[in-house]
């Protein structure tokens, strides 16, 4: 790739400058060096927590030539779920932005610092030796770990979906259809430690664009560099195309080039899609997938009707297999509610360093996913909740057992439980329900969340409150969500 596409710009910054495909495989070649010189080879694992620079994609790059198991953690995470993360990785290094360095444990973690660079000469400078190669490639070993995705579990412990040359090398395969190169400009919507990059690079690489990135996400940004590149396809999770469409440049600006919309990490409700096929004057594609399909799942089709497009996730892409199961694990008649599963050579390998709960996500090839569906005689399918509390916000999962066993420590709160509405931007947002401790006022949101900051993400932090006298229970004494979700 690096000789097709050598003098294409590989990364742009939204500084200005960016690095070559050319210069992106020097600067791998001599961060392999010097990963090598620490004695990291072969199956170590490595943690990067940094933001999405191209310091990110080098050390991937650079890890993937030795051979090492690279995983990326969400910077937007808080100290305590970070180090969650590395416990349950158990690096052999962590390299750590030096704007990060006061949320890791860096001596736990033998962490080391790296300095963002500001040119294609410094970018990982820290781990550089000039000139130098990386050791001789290793044999081939389609088993072999590459990449580790972390996901929250329900109960808020960290897993991390793992993936090797084989699930890769398939999900290259069904990305590019066969054909690479293609050029162009693109933008990557999510953190580099998503899935959405992670198992996607190989894909990015060998299409030959060049990518553009953002300090931060910002649809006017966004916006001005799709029309000003007339980039074919507006990519995002689903609350970023509704920002988007919010923002006052979207009537502004010239969206001709653009042929679709895809978008995934999040519902998009039926209004969302109509607006954004309008506005944009393309179809809309909803794609269904999660951290352990490796991004691949079901998706509707640009072509489809109305009611496909609006109203399902569509159907199962090439090469994957899906079905809906009773909780035994049997099939389920046609419309029936149960279980979705997947079957596809992309989903993970398992989850690193936890057996037992790679056992119950995957059983004879499928995995299970957790979200409750139905299909219909169309061979379509539609999401109908969740077997577990999970919600969505933003493209970002947000498990209720884990905000309520931080939020529960406040002095004013005698119980709590989180449930989720949904929302026009995010698609769902979390409502604290309160049950107040006696002798205190009832907390405002805003107390609630500054109580919150020092634990959790900022989208997990609930922006709404409702105070009951009590918490419905059903009759086993656990808490009745679903009367909750009355409220």
């Amino acid at each position: 790739m690096a000789e097709d596409f050598a003098d294409a710009m590989a990364y742009l910054t939204h500084q200005g400058w960016g690095i070559t495909y050319a210069e992106l495989d020097q600067a791998a070649d001599e961060a392999a060096a010097g990963l090598a010189a620490r004695d990291i080879g072969e199956q170590d694992a490595v943690a990067l927590v940094l933001e999405s620079t191209i310091d990110y994609v080098v050390l991937f790059l650079a890890l993937a030539r030795l051979g090492a198991v690279t995983s990326g953690v969400n910077p937007r995470l808080t100290a305590r779920e970070i180090n969650a993360c590395l416990e349950v990785l158990d690096p052999k290094l962590a390299i750590v932005g030096d704007q990060l360095l006061g949320r890791v444990d860096v001596d736990r973690f033998a962490g080391e610092t790296l300095v963002p660079g500001t040119s294609a000469e410094t970018v990982a400078g820290e781990f550089r030796i000039a000139d130098a190669r990386p050791p001789a490639p290793l044999a081939e070993d389609p088993d072999r770990p590459v990449c580790v995705c972390f996901t929250s579990g329900s109960t808020g412990l960290p897993k991390g979906a793992w993936y090797g040359n084989r699930q890769l090398e398939r999900i290259l395969e069904l990305d590019t259809g066969g054909a690479w190169g293609g050029g162009g400009h693109g933008i990557s919507p999510t953190q580099f430690a998503h899935v959405g990059f992670m198992t996607k690079l190989p894909w990015l690489l060998a299409s030959g664009r060049t990518t553009h990135l953002l300090k931060r996400w910002s649809a006017g940004p966004v916006l001005e560099l799709i029309a000003q590149h007339r980039m074919p396809t507006v990519t995002g999770v689903a609350p970023q195309i509704a920002l988007m469409l919010a923002h006052p440049q979207i009537d502004e600006l010239d969206f001709s080039a653009v042929q679709a919309i895809v978008a995934g990490g999040a519902a998009s409700p039926p209004a969302l899609v109509r607006e954004a096929r309008e506005r944009f004057d393309a179809p809309y594609s909803i794609r269904y997938s999660s951290t352990e399909s490796g991004g691949i799942g079901l998706g509707t089709d640009l072509g489809a009707d109305d009611e496909e497009a609006l109203n399902t996730i569509g159907r199962p892409r090439p090469g994957v297999e899906a079905a809906i199961r009773a909780e035994a694990g049997e099939p389920v008649a046609q419309g029936e509610i149960g279980e979705l599963w997947l079957r596809s050579d992309c989903i993970m390998a398992g989850y690193w360093n936890d057996p037992e709960a790679t056992s119950e996500a995957l059983v004879d090839g499928w995995l299970r996913t957790g979200d409750l569906a139905r299909s219909d005689s169309s061979g379509c399918y539609r999401l109908a909740g969740r077997v577990k509390e999970m919600f969505i916000r933003g493209g970002y999962n947000v498990y209720p057992m884990e905000v309520e066993s931080v939020l529960g420590n406040h002095p004013a709160i005698a119980e709590i439980a989180v449930v989720s509405r949904p929302d026009e931007i995010m698609g769902e947002v979390g409502v604290a329900v309160i049950v107040v401790s006696e002798g205190h006022e009832p907390p405002t949101l805003e107390d609630l969340r500054d109580f919150g900051t020092a634990g959790l993400a900022p989208y997990k932090l609930p922006e709404d409150i409702r105070i009951v006298a009590r918490l419905p229970r059903n009759a086993g004494d656990k808490i009745d969500r679903r009367a909750l979700a009355e409220l």
